[in-house]
């Protein structure tokens, strides 16, 4: 838009409007015992009951209500029970309190109407932040990146995954320690109090200088921990690259349908939840196509929109899973209220681990259940998409032809004459290449294939000249 039209549409810029940037506004239906009243008692007794705060900034009004929908799932996923949502619009989170200082004691007469006993802030707070709301709202306060770390360590279950979850945590927590007062500092005293005399007076270690200082070691020993696990995870790697298996990847947002997916494409029986981040230990399965062609699928880590710095550090070996794949199965949730969204976010954390340049193959799962409108909205901007639903199998021959036609294609083609003898070399070219013709003689099967070059030179003492 040009100026002369911005001066005749009156246009000054995306305002606020004053009441909305003054108010906060309760998100209706947030509650969930208004989902599950059978249950009121037993959620009374069992789980964190917690009051959710946001401030938006920028976006539409439907932006906000996802992400607020987005932070009531995790919360719920991390075993609370969700009491009250609270949303303020402001050009920015305010640096003190996070949701402006005016705003703060109607939080308090919020929490205090409830009852409840934590406020989840849609965000990442700095340390001054948490510890001003805590002191004036008088409930624990713990951010996003906080709530995520907890359902991670509530997830892991294999040795990797709880060691990068606690250093995700300790990496997180060392720059939030906080203390009051002296019971929290060690001080040497003069002669009177503890007899060292001149020259040991003055202040002593402090204990959050402690706290630091072992937190610093347990993080240097779960690196070393990680590294070593890694050695295995690389090797297995280079096994397979040895060996000329192409591996895809299957990528996605948080509950996008990945291990449903890998399930119904090899069997491979992992856990499937209707929770986020069901699936945090990265899981292998060795499959053919239709043409005989091997290779393995990988289940790994969801996604989300805002994923932790620290987490993605933590998990920098397993996400490389990804990156080093030959082809991404990117795995969209064809019934979220947000599917566009969740493509920019997966797409962003792929680029942060260096894997935005591999092939991508879109797979819009859960078709049974969107609504038509949004899988045409999906069709318009996605056209190359696969189209499924991993629970009732309707597709998956789409997603394997996906597959066959990603994979790399073996660059060197042969044309040989094997002997019978010789049935290993056909087999190994079912594996790894590809037939182009095949037909059997009276001295072997001749054969117009397209191999790697450790297969060609195995091939080269029965090449048939001229015919390749």
């Amino acid at each position: 838009m040009t100026l002369a039209d911005d001066l005749a549409h009156d246009y000054d810029g995306d305002q606020l409007e004053l009441e909305e940037r003054i108010s906060l506004r309760r998100v209706a239906g947030l509650s969930t015992q208004l989902a599950d009243i059978s249950e009121v008692e037993y959620r009374d007794l069992q789980l964190e009951r917690v009051v959710l705060a946001s401030v938006w900034t920028s976006g539409s009004q439907a932006d906000a209500d996802n992400a607020m929908r987005e932070l009531k799932l995790l919360a719920e996923t991390a075993g609370s029970q969700v009491m009250e949502g609270l949303v303020q619009r402001r050009g920015s989170p305010d640096p003190a309190t996070f949701i402006g200082r005016g705003k703060v004691a109607e939080l308090r007469e919020v929490v205090q109407a409830t009852g409840a006993d934590t406020v989840i802030c849609d965000g990442e707070l700095e340390p001054a932040q948490l510890r001003n709301l805590e002191d004036q709202v008088g409930v624990k306060v713990i951010d996003r990146t906080a709530l995520i770390l907890d359902i991670f360590a509530q997830h892991a279950h294999s040795a990797e995954g709880k060691a990068q979850v606690e250093l995700a945590q300790l990496q997180y927590l060392r720059q939030r320690l906080r203390g009051w007062g002296g019971n929290l500092s060690r001080q040497v005293g003069g002669r009177a109090a503890s007899g060292v005399g001149i020259g040991g007076r003055g202040p002593g270690e402090t204990k959050i200088e402690i706290d630091r200082r072992r937190i610093k070691t347990r993080i240097a020993a779960l690196r070393r921990k990680l590294r070593e696990l890694d050695q295995v995870r690389a090797t297995t790697r280079e096994t397979r690259r040895r060996n000329r298996v192409p591996s895809v990847a299957i990528v996605g947002y948080t509950n996008a349908g990945k291990s449903s997916l890998l399930n119904r494409l090899t069997s491979a029986g992992v856990l499937v939840e209707d929770a986020l981040f069901a699936t945090l230990d990265p899981t292998t399965r060795r499959s053919e196509t239709q043409d005989g062609r091997a290779f393995t699928l990988t289940d790994t880590v969801g996604f989300i929109r805002h994923l932790p710095h620290d987490l993605v550090e933590a998990f920098r070996s397993t996400l490389e899973e990804s990156a080093n794949a030959d082809l991404l199965l990117h795995v969209v949730d064809g019934a979220d209220a947000d599917p566009f969204g969740q493509v920019d976010a997966v797409r962003a954390v792929l680029a942060e681990i260096g894997a935005a340049g591999l092939p991508e193959q879109l797979v819009v799962n859960k078709i049974d259940v969107a609504q038509p409108t949004e899988l045409l909205a999906l069709r318009g901007r996605f056209p190359a998409a696969v189209f499924v639903s991993a629970r009732t199998g309707e597709g998956m021959a789409e997603v394997c032809d996906a597959i066959a036609a990603g994979l790399p294609r073996p660059d060197i083609e042969v044309a040989a004459l094997i002997p019978y003898s010789r049935g290993d070399l056909i087999n190994r070219i079912h594996q790894l290449g590809e037939f182009s013709s095949s037909e059997h003689t009276a001295a072997g099967t001749r054969v117009v294939v397209r191999v790697n070059a450790d297969l060609a030179a195995e091939l080269a003492r029965y090449r048939v000249d001229g015919e390749a």
